[in-house]
């Protein structure tokens, strides 16, 4: 680790963007505690720090979203003082925000005109959106309302649209937390494409291989302060896991353990899409049985909407016997009922469906549990509280107390409450999509660590991610969904990155006639594999 930059001298050159002693306080916490960091033209600078760290305060002050109570901010050398994204962008400062900043009711073409030049037509802006996404590979229909958008999609506008400005200075808040591999490739090419042109960049991310690839300055964050810089290509994931939170994550224990029956089972699936750009399911085959982790992976937008809302209950349209929970049809069953059969679910919408953003944590645990409803109706208040008290503790969410609204929470300790509230109901068939989207490294091992304590303690589980170093690492066999349908089950054993990505364009069924052969062969020959 380096000492923390010095400012530049009169002979420099100004650098791009300059923090000096950034201060931020919010009535429970210390967001930002006189932070400083400079950025030069051309870097790509990774903010590095656990949930809660204060690097998405620090960003949103860059850009003007949030007012800073001490410090100053200088561009091109020169003060300035921030007081909306406008003025922002007018600077030439675009964000890609973790949480997105995006209208449900707006097309994709006119959220991303609405951040634009208004000299610019809506047709033009829609031009350029299919020209941008084709050349980036983050094709999207500018004609699409968001909120038929999957989180991955999303994800896509938001890049699209800071790209579109064409930006002096790009703030990226986890941008890949939701892409793919391949996009993600395709996403640092463009990314040092615009570095190499003099835009400097600023990239917050968990991903501690992707800031090593990417990013040659880091500064380190912790509880709002900065404890260090260094140069992440000089470093191991190991040792940035140190700078971030003072130790390495745990190794997981993934032991092998015999499956019992199955508690979800989904037969001949097929359901047409109910919104115009989403994607209809096609005769999906799986199950889920207890003991064990079974993996779905695909790029988003590829029926992982449409699959879950079907197993979840809030899409009921599925024969009675398509969905059988715990050996009981549940097709039509909505999702109190299923809930009684031990079903629970983590949506991948942390803020809207995970949890009530104006609502503090204690009353958000009411969406999906009932316990501390007594006799005729009556609402424990100390109940809640003191069981959202002890998710808290036990998950280590970082927030104001079990009432702290959960919009205040940073998105990462969002997620490890929602995800240990329904951890802590002991369900026998758990559903998570996005299981540590935006959470820190420590945080991650955490999540995953539980998701196979609960596996060992014979619940079922199916994980939807774009993570497929998750997938590989928690899962007992893997599907992968592509175009609304679903592919063979693949052990974990035989699955490969090459292998699973070219399943994710829908590729699979060479692949398992080759594999069949192979085992035909082999077998002929006296040999013998597992299918």
């Amino acid at each position: 680790m380096t000492s923390p930059q010095s400012l530049p001298t009169p002979g420099d050159a100004p650098p791009r963007l300059q923090l000096v002693g950034i201060t931020k306080r919010y009535p429970a916490v210390v967001a930002n505690d006189g932070v400083s960091l400079t950025v030069q033209p051309g870097e790509v600078h990774a903010v590095l720090g656990e949930n809660g760290a204060g690097k998405s305060t620090l960003m949103k002050i860059i850009y003007g979203t949030v007012k800073p109570d001490e410090g100053q901010v200088l561009f091109d050398g020169q003060p300035v003082y921030i007081r909306n994204p406008q003025e922002a962008r007018q600077l030439g400062i675009a964000m890609v925000f973790q949480h997105f900043s995006l209208f449900d009711t707006l097309t994709v073409a006119e959220n991303v005109w609405l951040g634009l030049d208004k000299s610019m037509s809506l047709a033009e802006v829609t031009r350029r959106i299919q020209s941008k996404g084709a050349e980036y590979g983050m094709d999207i229909d500018p004609s699409r309302p968001v909120h038929t958008l999957s989180v991955g999609e999303m994800q896509r506008v938001e890049i699209i649209r800071a790209l579109l400005t064409d930006p002096r200075v790009l703030i990226l808040d986890e941008p890949t937390s939701v892409l793919t591999p391949q996009a993600v490739e395709k996403l640092f090419v463009v990314l040092k494409q615009l570095a190499a042109e003099g835009c400097s960049i600023l990239y917050i991310s968990h991903k501690l291989h992707e800031i090593r690839e990417l990013c040659t300055a880091c500064t380190v964050l912790r509880g709002g302060k900065v404890t260090g810089y260094c140069n992440p290509q000089e470093e191991s994931n190991a040792s940035l896991s140190r700078l971030m939170i003072g130790a390495e994550p745990p190794a997981l224990q993934h032991r092998a353990v015999q499956a019992g029956a199955a508690v979800l089972r989904v037969q001949g699936l097929s359901l047409a899409k109910q919104d115009p750009f989403g994607v209809d399911l096609v005769d999906m085959h799986f199950e889920v049985r207890a003991g064990e982790v079974v993996g779905i992976a695909g790029v988003s937008g590829n029926g992982q909407q449409e699959l879950l809302y079907a197993l979840s209950g809030e899409d009921t349209r599925a024969e009675a016997g398509m969905v059988q929970v715990a050996g009981q049809a549940a097709g039509r069953m909505n999702p109190r009922q299923r809930r009684a059969l031990g079903l629970h679910f983590v949506p991948e919408e942390r803020l809207g469906r995970g949890a009530v953003p104006a609502m503090g944590l204690a009353h958000n645990m009411l969406l999906t549990r009932d316990d501390a409803v007594g006799r005729g109706g009556w609402l424990s208040i100390a109940k809640l509280e003191a069981h959202a008290a002890d998710i808290i503790r036990r998950f280590g969410v970082k927030a104001g107390g079990p009432n702290a609204l959960a919009k205040s929470l940073s998105g990462g300790n969002l997620q490890k409450f929602i995800v240990g509230r329904e951890i802590d109901a002991k369900p026998k068939l758990l559903i998570v999509s996005q299981p540590t989207w935006g959470v820190d490294v420590g945080a991650a091992a955490q999540i995953r660590g539980e998701i196979l304590a609960l596996r060992d303690a014979g619940c079922a589980v199916l994980v939807l991610s774009e993570e497929l170093d998750e997938l590989f690492e928690i899962s007992d066999r893997l599907h992968v969904v592509a175009k609304g349908q679903l592919s063979p089950s693949l052990d974990r054993a035989e699955a490969t990155l090459q292998l699973v990505g070219e399943w994710m364009s829908g590729l699979w069924n060479a692949d398992v006639q080759q594999h069949l052969a192979q085992v035909e062969a082999q077998s002929r020959n006296g040999g013998a594999q597992h299918v």
